[in-house]
């Protein structure tokens, strides 16, 4: 009889909070208790992972995702109606710039605005740069010095690449080589080089091919800022002495040449010493043809996209109104519309692997630092919050990819590629509760006065989009519902990112090491001719 009764009394709560499933009760209804996980339950909606999408519910206990499938039950759960939407992995930017130091300013997003921006647009995860700019500033302590930027702010989690900007520290070469392998060992697989930029950041051929070789022998990948800086000095030089002063001369300085001679070059060295590259903000149709021509010949590469690249034109440069015509002065710069739907068919043909954003935000008063020199105006667009809901517009309303295809280039591939996966970049049991619930049938439309970075515009004021995020889960937390945010600065955590990944796996099995072209006894080393007529 006392099994009984329990049983009545468990089937009559489920079927309360199964009334209250259907009525669409929000969470806002009832009070979210900042900073504490809770058991939420989804019903109704369709999950879509990067293999596959199917209906189902889950349920999400301690931060993680603890049960999917059909009819679930979970008394006590927050109860979130996901009836006609996608339920999808939160997405994971792999490029951001947060309170960056930059071209005389710093970027005015920082850690807590840009990841506030992040969530309520859809993303749960970020990679920041740790960029060791000056002299004084080793690459270990241009980790640490970020990685507590992001715990002390983050609303949601984050990790870190870091960029070598010299390989000689303070005379010391072997310094920067005990801090890459030191940085990889507190949870970072990726370091950046710049072939831009030329007297600050850029690096040079030499140091390239060394840094690479390092980079391949840790288990790193090596990503790189593809553009010949020598030429784009050059084209600045000559178009200033031309009298050409506004944002155009930025676009005109760096035609999609100079991006795809670096691509090319950058592609070879990497193939050459065995190390995995990155190509971070593939903006032109040549670009990417160089790309596909090193997939085709083998080599482990990777295209990132951005959603400026997929969405922007270069037109708006050529603005009268020298303020607009800066907002979207960044590099390399946006490109032709035609360049544009061929980067968005490079996504659906697989020749370009994932979406970022760049995202790297000055204010009108700080781009206006190049008002008489556009070499001066500081690079960057805004992107972290448009960018899931602009992508869904541009890629799946459109019928370009499916939307697991757009789980995979927005979440997925990033989680794989930087060997955070599954912890992250999927909806199943185990992996981190990252979740988004994504309405394909309502319009976002944004307006800079409502938006959440740090800045007073936006390059898409005024734009709508068909896929908006209802809800945002990160960490088990509810940080953003029906338009309104739910966080607590310092709730995010830095999350590893352990070395050796996807882009390593067969690595060994390959004839071609780093270690032995530097000692010159490749395995793969070709046999010379003897003269003497003997072999």
């Amino acid at each position: 009889m006392q099994v009984f009764l329990t049983l009545l009394i468990s089937i009559f709560i489920t079927l309360i909070y199964a009334n209250t499933a259907e009525s669409g009760v929000n969470p806002d209804d009832v009070k979210i208790t900042f900073g504490k996980q809770e058991d939420i339950l989804i019903r109704g909606g369709v999950v879509v992972n990067a293999d596959m999408q199917f209906k189902s519910d889950v349920l999400i206990k301690n931060g993680k995702i603890a049960q999917v499938g059909l009819n679930i039950l979970s008394p006590g759960a927050r109860i979130l109606n996901a009836t006609g939407m996608y339920v999808m992995p939160g997405g994971i930017d792999p490029h951001v710039h947060f309170e960056l130091p930059f071209m005389g300013t710093v970027s005015k997003d920082d850690f807590l605005s840009g990841t506030q921006a992040a969530v309520a647009g859809g993303t749960t995860f970020v990679m920041d740069f740790a960029i060791p700019l000056g002299r004084e500033i080793s690459p270990l302590e241009a980790f640490e010095q970020y990685k507590k930027l992001g715990e002390a702010k983050s609303v949601c989690d984050f990790g870190l690449h870091v960029a070598i900007t010299k390989l000689n520290q303070d005379g010391d070469r072997e310094k920067i080589v005990r801090d890459m392998a030191e940085v990889v060992k507190r949870g970072v697989n990726s370091f950046k080089f710049f072939m831009a930029y030329k007297g600050t950041l850029q690096i040079e051929d030499h140091d390239l091919i060394r840094a690479f070789a390092l980079a391949r022998e840790l288990g790193a990948i090596s990503m790189v800022h593809a553009e010949n800086g020598d030429l784009v000095q050059e084209g600045q030089r000559k178009l200033l002495r031309q009298g050409i002063h506004g944002p155009e001369g930025h676009s005109f300085s760096r035609p999609p040449e100079v991006e795809a001679e670096a691509v090319h070059r950058a592609s070879v060295i990497a193939n050459q010493v065995g190390a995995p590259l990155y190509v971070v903000h593939v903006m032109s149709q040549a670009a990417m043809e160089e790309i596909a021509r090193a997939k085709a010949k083998g080599y482990r590469i990777v295209g990132e996209a951005i959603a400026a690249g997929l969405t922007l034109n270069e037109t708006a440069v050529f603005d009268r109104d020298w303020n607009r015509a800066a907002r979207y002065v960044m590099s390399p710069p946006i490109r032709s519309i035609d360049d544009q739907h061929a980067l968005v068919n490079g996504l659906k043909t697989r020749t370009l692997d994932l979406v970022g954003t760049d995202h790297c935000t000055f204010d009108t008063e700080q781009k206006r630092l190049g008002v008489d020199d556009f070499t001066k105006i500081p690079n960057g667009v805004n992107g972290i919050e448009e960018r899931m809901t602009a992508l869904f517009d541009r890629l799946v309303h459109t019928g370009k990819l499916t939307p697991s295809d757009y789980v995979r280039v927005t979440s997925t591939e990033a989680a794989q590629i930087f060997n955070i996966y599954p912890q992250k970049g999927v909806i199943a049991v185990g992996s981190d509760a990252d979740v988004i619930l994504l309405d394909p049938s309502k319009k976002k439309v944004v307006y800079h006065t409502e938006h959440h970075i740090n800045i007073d515009y936006n390059v898409y004021d005024h734009w709508s989009f068909w896929g908006s995020v209802e809800t945002t889960i990160s960490n088990g937390r509810i940080v953003w519902n029906n338009g309104t945010l739910y966080t607590e600065q310092g709730t995010g955590r830095f999350v590893p990112t352990p070395a050796f990944g996807k882009m390593f796996h067969g690595l060994e099995s390959e004839t071609f090491h780093s270690s032995d072209y530097f000692a010159g006894h490749s395995n793969g080393k070709k046999k010379g001719v003897n003269r003497n007529g003997s072999y």
